[in-house]
């Protein structure tokens, strides 16, 4: 089975690492662990040999039915393959709870995936995710720093997100240009701090979006110096300094000052 460009595809056959990415994520023992983009079936072998009580593999390549028909036999019940697109399968509802997810995310779809499932964090245990290097950094980035952005925001406020390993191109078939890296997110039990998402999301994309310019400047369309003030902030920040409940005091300042709409636009 040879990657398809197309599909965002680099395999990951390296049964130690697969096997110690699988370690990474816990104990899977109990309920469901659900791996998206299994292709050839690496990680999913590493799955099984580490114990996992059921494995739910998703995956569109309709090529990897084939490929994958002598692990789903020799599992014996306890690998099932769904053949469809992960961004159309509501993976909060497949197999029995507790479920985890830890996949090899195709670079192109990655980030768009996760904030799928962040819509729903509390349907999973943990999120053992492998992404493009730079893409793991801005996940679990501190307050200050280059990485620090609307994502990081978002995750930090329903998960707690640690990078477990950065993994070469040439552990990869065929290897990419960049490295990747693989990071555990545990959704919280609560949110960081309360904060209506529709109103937290317009916030920091007004803010990031203009991240070099002043609070007051970046949010001038959702309200500026009032809108801050009553935040409590000072106006002269930029985003990249306030902290995940700062960015929640301002989407719970909006919804305030703007009752009757209650969402920005």
């Amino acid at each position: 089975m040879s990657a398809r460009k197309s599909l965002g595809q680099n395999f990951l056959l390296d049964l130690n690492l697969t096997r110690r990415i699988a370690r990474s994520a816990g104990d899977l023992s109990t309920g469901t662990t659900i791996e998206v983009g299994p292709g050839p079936g690496g990680l999913t072998r590493g799955l099984l040999l580490e114990g996992a009580a059921h494995v739910v593999a998703v995956e569109r390549d309709a090529r990897a039915a084939e490929v994958l028909a002598p692990l789903i036999a020799a599992s014996e019940g306890r690998l099932t393959l769904i053949e469809n697109d992960a961004l159309k399968v509501d993976l909060a509802a497949a197999g029995e709870a507790p479920r985890r997810i830890v996949a090899n995310l195709p670079y192109n779809v990655g980030t768009r995936l996760l904030l799928i499932w962040l819509r729903t964090p509390q349907a999973f245990e943990s999120l053992t995710l492998m992404f493009q290097r730079e893409v793991a950094d801005r996940l679990t980035a501190a307050p200050g720093t280059e990485a620090y952005g609307r994502l990081t925001v978002l995750v930090t406020w329903l998960c707690e997100a640690r990078k477990v390993m950065d993994v070469p191109p040439t552990a990869f078939t065929p290897p990419p240009k960049i490295w990747s890296s693989v990071v555990r997110l545990v959704p919280r039990a609560e949110p960081l701090a309360p904060a209506d998402r529709t109103a937290l999301e317009a916030i920091t994309e007004a803010a990031f979006s203009q991240r070099r310019k002043m609070l007051r400047q970046s949010l001038k369309r959702l309200g500026g110096d009032a809108l801050i003030r009553a935040a409590d902030l000072d106006p002269t920040l930029r985003p990249e300094r306030l902290t995940v409940q700062e960015f929640c005091r301002l989407a719970n300042a909006y919804t305030a000052l703007n009752p009757s709409d209650g969402h920005p636009r």
